[in-house]
């Protein structure tokens, strides 16, 4: 069963509201590690967000 069209926009919303909030904290991070981590979480969930934003759209093949 497929999420609601209104479900899923909200869902992609909140995630890119996310990725933009973890991108913040990765350039107010002193330490290079954490900002590193920060970095590669915001990058998998903006790519996730991609893909469930193609998924939503009906398009059948996944982003690379």
């Amino acid at each position: 069963m497929s999420e609601p069209e209104e479900d899923v926009r909200d869902r992609l919303q909140r995630m890119r509201g996310r990725t933009k909030d973890l991108e913040k904290a990765a350039e107010q991070a002193t330490d290079p590690a954490e900002r590193r981590r920060l970095r590669d979480e915001a990058h998998r969930l903006e790519s996730r967000s991609v893909q469930v934003s193609g998924m939503a759209s009906g398009d059948i093949y996944p982003m690379e």
